[in-house]
C-alpha cells in the first residue's frame, strides 16, 4: 500500500551546493542605497506610528465622551 509512494531523498551536499548558487545570483545593494532605503523604512515607520497614535487618541477621547454621558 505505502510501497508505490516512495520519495529519494537527495543527498545533503545538493541541497548546499543549490544553495551555493542561488547565493551566486543575488545582487546586493551598495551601501549609499542600503542608507536610503533604510532611512526611508525608519521615516515612513516613524509617520505610520504616529498616526495611529493620533486616530487611538481621538478613539479614545470619543469613547471616554460617549461612556460619561
Amino acid at each position: 500500500m505505502g510501497d508505490s509512494a516512495k520519495t529519494d531523498k537527495a543527498p545533503k551536499t545538493d541541497f548546499f551546493k543549490g544553495v551555493k548558487t542561488e547565493f551566486k545570483k543575488i545582487t546586493w545593494p551598495d551601501k549609499d542605497s542600503l542608507l536610503k532605503q533604510s532611512v526611508a523604512v525608519v521615516c515612513i515607520s516613524v509617520i505610520a506610528g504616529t498616526i495611529i497614535a493620533i486616530i487611538d487618541f481621538i478613539l479614545q477621547y470619543g469613547i471616554d465622551f460617549l461612556t460619561t454621558l
